[in-house]
């Protein structure tokens, strides 16, 4: 038993240690990867394409949008986001709301009478954005389609401030009448961010799938719905600021992509 004891004793006490084994021949002092292509390194970048909006309660929003960046690294680029409203598109809960709603004294701040303006003209729409942003791309492959195309593939987050256009409906006072219910147009500033995947069909041309978040507040039905009682949480017979909510806009945007100098750099 002493014995064994001993032999525990001189285990344990034994420092753990590993050897590390010289790399020789051709591969010594060698990059671990060679002849990479940098598709984004030194290049600029235009990606044109539409982009949809995303669990919209009363608008939809179809945008005509694009890129425009420049490459620092083939991990960084700076750049700006941007596009236009080409469709405003009513949710089918806009269309119920417009047919089935009552019509009296009770819902008159908030549902036009008849005969009237439609309901889907008071609800908030998205007309514009510009985004300046920043791209870091920390991920790249490649993709197999049926393990027989290979395609170029990086992964990238991208994060920037966005400024919004938006049409809502305007404030008013006295708010049953069909002119208070007519709208205006505002701006909001948000942050924006997402993630987005690019595949390189060539070395000038790419396809990008990106997803984007908008967090801003908005009044979205057009509805009197805050600004009395405690905490200003409930109706208080007029439209203003205080009507609007918050919600995390959300869209995607698929594009090609477009590079220019045309040929990516080849690394040593």
């Amino acid at each position: 038993m002493a014995a064994l004891a001993g032999i525990g004793v001189f285990t344990a006490a034994a420092p753990a240690s590993a050897q590390e084994i010289p790399l020789t021949g051709p591969l010594a002092g060698q990059n671990s990867v060679r002849k990479l292509r940098q598709y984004r390194e030194g290049r600029f970048e235009l990606a044109l394409g539409p982009g949809f909006t995303l669990l919209d309660e009363y608008q939809r929003t179809i945008f005509v949008a694009g890129r425009l960046q420049y490459n620092l690294f083939d991990f960084l680029g700076v750049g700006v986001f941007g596009g236009f409203g080409a469709a405003n598109l009513a949710t089918d809960l806009t269309d119920k709301i417009d047919a089935t709603a009552p019509r009296n004294s009770r819902t008159a701040i908030n549902i036009p009478g008849r005969p009237g303006p439609a309901y889907a003209d008071q609800t908030a729409k998205l007309k514009w954005m510009a985004a300046p942003q920043v791209t870091f791309s920390p991920f790249r492959g490649k993709l197999a389609v049926f393990q027989k195309l290979f395609v170029d593939t990086d992964l990238y987050v991208h994060g920037g401030v966005a400024i919004i256009g938006i049409q809502e409906r305007a404030d008013c006072t006295v708010c049953t009448t069909a002119a208070s219910f007519s709208t205006k147009n505002d701006t909001r500033i948000a942050p924006t961010f997402g993630l987005g995947l690019s595949l390189y069909l060539t070395g000038f041309v790419s396809l990008n799938i990106e997803y984007r978040a908008l967090p801003f507040k908005s009044n979205r039905g057009g509805f009197d719905s805050r600004g009395g009682g405690p905490d200003a949480s409930f109706p208080d017979n007029k439209i203003d600021g205080e009507d609007q909510t918050f919600k995390f806009n959300q869209m995607v945007f698929v594009g090609a992509g477009f590079y220019l100098p045309t040929k990516p750099k080849i690394s040593d």
